[in-house]
C-alpha cells in the first residue's frame, strides 16, 4: 500500500516502476484467482488495499505469473506456496526494518546533533538506496544460496546418522536458549541507541559463538537467542562459551543458558517440541552465568568430555513435571589432573 508521505517517483524507483494497478487488475493481468492472490499478499504481512486503490507494479504482476507457473509443479502446490510467502515476507520484513534503522542511523551522523532528521532527507536517503540495491540484491541472492547450502548439508548429515526425518520434519537436536539477566531492569536504564548497540552486541557475539561450533541461530528476542546443535558436544561447547564469554566482561550482564536434547518439530526455520519447552524452563531457573542442561543431554555428551556435569534436586518446571537439571561446567584444574593421572 502506498505511503503518502513518500514522493511516488522515489516509491517507483524502489519498485522498479509506478504503482499503475488495482488489486483488481493485477490479478487478472496475471491470471490469479481474487483469493489466492489476497492471501499471498496477505502472507506477505501487508494490509489489503481497497479494490479502486492503484497500489501494484509490473513487478507485482510478475512475481504473481511466477507464482502460477510454480503451481504448474507437481512438487508444489497452494499451501507451500502460502507458507514459503509467509516466511520470506517475515525474514525480508526484518532485514529490511534492519537496514532502515542502519541507514537512517548513519543519516543521523551526517548531520549536527541538533539538527532532526526530516522528511525531505529520508527522501534522499530513498533515493540514495537505488545505487547500493544491486550491490545488496547480489548479497542477498547469494547469502540466500549459502544457506540453503547449508540447510541441504545438515538435512543429509543428519539423516545419514538416523537422527532426522526431512520428510516428516523431525530430527533429533539439541535446544537451547541464552538469556541476558536482569535486561528488563537494564534496558529501562538505557537510552534508544544504548540499547539498540547492547541488544546488537550480545545477538554477535553469541551468534558467531554458536556458528564457530557448527550450531544454527533460530532466532533472536532482543535479550535472548534460541539455537540448535545436532551434535551434543558442540552444543556443550556453544552454552559454555557463551556463558564464559560474558562472565569474563565486567561491562555486561551476566548471561544464563538452558540446554536440552531430544526429537524436534521443524518447521518453516523455527523448531517446536518438548525439548525447547524444557531448555527455556531451565534456562529461566538457572543462575546467572551458568550453564543447566536435562538428562538427556548429559547423557548425549561424547565419553571422555572434558565436562563436569553434577545434578541438582528436581524441581518442577511448568507444563514438564518434576524436573533434574544438571549443571555443565568444565572441569576444574584438580579434576584435570586428576583425569591426567588416570589415563596416563
Amino acid at each position: 500500500m502506498a505511503d503518502p508521505r513518500v514522493p511516488q517517483d522515489i516509491e517507483g524507483t524502489l519498485l522498479g516502476g509506478p504503482m499503475r494497478y488495482t488489486r483488481k487488475e493485477v490479478e487478472t493481468l496475471a491470471g490469479v484467482s481474487e483469493d489466492y492472490a489476497l492471501r499471498i499478499w496477505q502472507a506477505l504481512g501487508f494490509p489489503t488495499p481497497t479494490d479502486d486503490e492503484v497500489a501494484f507494479t509490473d513487478g507485482d504482476v510478475d512475481a504473481l505469473r511466477e507464482i502460477r507457473e510454480l503451481l504448474g509443479n507437481d512438487l508444489v502446490d497452494e499451501d507451500l506456496v502460502l507458507q514459503l510467502v509467509r516466511a520470506v515476507g517475515q525474514t525480508m520484513g526484518r532485514l529490511a526494518s534492519w537496514l532502515g534503522d542502519v541507514w537512517l542511523k548513519r543519516l543521523g551522523d551526517e548531520y549536527p546533533p541538533d539538527e532532526p532528521v526530516t522528511s525531505e532527507i529520508v527522501t534522499a536517503a530513498l533515493a540514495a538506496t537505488e545505487e547500493l540495491r544491486p550491490a545488496f540484491e547480489r548479497l542477498l541472492l547469494h547469502g540466500w544460496r549459502r544457506q540453503l547450502a547449508a540447510a541441504g548439508m545438515r538435512a543429509a548429515a543428519t539423516t545419514a546418522a538416523a537422527s532426522a526425518d526431512p520428510a516428516a520434519g523431525v530430527a533429533n537436536l539439541a535446544v537451547g536458549f541464552a538469556d541476558v539477566v536482569s535486561f528488563t531492569r537494564l534496558s529501562r536504564q538505557l537510552d534508544g541507541d544504548a540499547l539498540a548497540a547492547f541488544v546488537m552486541r550480545f545477538e554477535t557475539v553469541a551468534g558467531e559463538i554458536v556458528a564457530e561450533r557448527g550450531g544454527r541461530v533460530v532466532k533472536t528476542l532482543g535479550d535472548e537467542i534460541l539455537f540448535v546443535a545436532s551434535d551434543p558436544g558442540a552444543a556443550a561447547e556453544i552454552g559454555l562459551k557463551i556463558a564464559e564469554r560474558f562472565n569474563e566482561d565486567p561491562d555486561f550482564p551476566k548471561v544464563r543458558v538452558g540446554m536440552a536434547y531430544g526429537e524436534v518439530i521443524l518447521r518453516l526455520g523455527d523448531v517446536f517440541g518438548t525439548p525447547v519447552n524444557l531448555a527455556a524452563r531451565l534456562t529461566a531457573t538457572a543462575y546467572p552465568g551458568t550453564v543447566l542442561i536435562d538428562a538427556a543431554l548429559a547423557s548425549a555428551l561424547p565419553d571422555g568430555a572434558s565436562y563436569d556435569v553434577s545434578s541438582l534436586r528436581p524441581r518442577p518446571l511448568q507444563g514438564l513435571g518434576k524436573v533434574r537439571p544438571r549443571v555443565l561446567r568444565r572441569p576444574s584444574s584438580r579434576q584435570r589432573s586428576q583425569g591426567d593421572r588416570a589415563d596416563s
